[in-house]
């Protein structure tokens, strides 16, 4: 079974398109396609993104408590990364070495973003890290081979 991480973009897409791309990963971890890995950290950056950014806020409409459930939901269905590798100098962006660092903690294969300090680096220790397009055509040829 596919085990992949999603950063806050992909989650945070999800939460505003309930019918877009990312919406459809989740929708294929909670029906056990593959296994999600998260951290608290990638889901309180989750949280302040979709409770704080005030051009998000702007553009959808909805209730604090719609977040908060979200994110409840997210911890249900997704692993729990602790213990993360000390990690820094990866990416160009430091604050994404975090996230690499969960990836690695978790051992999955993909690391899934919209994020293009991550995308440039194409894989890292054997996490490739791709685009929820590309993501979604592995899951369904590897659920079409069983």
């Amino acid at each position: 079974m596919l085990k992949a991480l999603f950063d806050t973009t992909i989650l945070v897409s999800a939460f505003l398109a309930p019918q877009g791309l990312a919406a459809q990963l989740l929708d294929l971890v909670r029906r056990g396609a593959l296994t999600l890995y998260l951290s608290d950290g990638i889901l309180i950056e989750t949280q302040e993104t979709l409770l704080q950014e005030e051009h998000i806020r702007e553009r959808y409409e909805y209730q604090d408590q719609a977040v908060y459930d979200f994110i409840q939901g997210l911890r249900v269905i997704a692993q729990l990364v602790t213990d993360l590798p000390a990690l820094t100098g990866v990416c160009r962006d430091p604050d994404d070495d975090y996230v690499i660092a969960c990836a690695l903690a978790a051992s999955v294969s993909h690391l899934v973003t919209r994020d293009k300090d991550l995308l440039t680096l194409g894989t890292y220790q054997n996490v490739a890290m791709i685009r929820p397009e590309e993501f979604i055509r592995i899951v369904r040829e590897q659920a079409a081979k069983t």
